[in-house]
Order: structure tokens, then sequence, then C-alpha cells
């Protein structure tokens, strides 16, 4: 079985050059309101960006988390493209820690590295 995952946007051309670089991986295609992201290398669910009229309303319900080894140069990174920090605050439990970040669109995740 595989999974993929869709990402509601108002603008999924202008979003998956964010989301590609965020996630590692490559533009696939589009395709009339659909944006397709696969990954660069390896195996890895696919990210398709859909096209909606409305803006971002609320929490998101499921986020996703984005494991990389420092997450303070990958904020960065990722704010330069136009994300942000949710948060100013690096948050740590269980052996792992993270920084809140929304996508231009205002769409939630985590970066996240773990201890060991």
């Amino acid at each position: 079985m595989e999974i993929g995952f869709v990402l509601d946007s108002r603008d999924p051309e202008a979003l998956a050059p964010f989301w590609a670089t965020a996630l590692g991986y490559a533009v696939a295609g589009s395709v009339e309101n659909y944006v397709s992201l696969l990954p660069e290398a390896g195996d890895g669910p696919k990210l398709l960006l859909q096209q909606v009229p409305e803006a971002k309303a609320g929490k998101n319900r499921m986020h996703l988390d984005i494991e990389t080894p420092d997450i303070e140069a990958r904020a960065a990174e990722l704010v330069a493209l136009g994300g942000s920090r949710l948060e100013v605050e690096i948050y740590e439990e269980h052996g792992c820690c993270w920084i809140a970040m929304a996508d231009p669109e205002g769409n939630e995740f985590c970066l996240c590295c773990h201890d060991g």
C-alpha cells in the first residue's frame, strides 16, 4: 500500500518550491489545479498541492514533522523562502526538540530533531 498527502492551497504553483525545498522533493508536474511533488531520492509519500478557493482557516488537524539534524539552520532557510516560525521557543520533550512553523499560506508543520 502506498500513501500520499494532499495539501489545500490558494496557489499551488507558488507554494510548490517551498515544499519541495522543505521536504527534499522535486516538483513532478502539474495539471489544472494540482501540483505533484515526489521524493528526489528514495521512497516516500507523494505530496499533492490542490488549489482551493478559500484561504486556510483555523489550526491544522494534522501536520507534517520534518526531521533534520539542525532545526535552527533549517528554520532560517525556510523563513527565507516565505515560511514563518509560529513561536520563537524551541520545544523539548521525550528526547526530541522541535520548532513550530508555517508555510507561506499558513499551513503548520514542525521541524524536529532527536537526541538519539
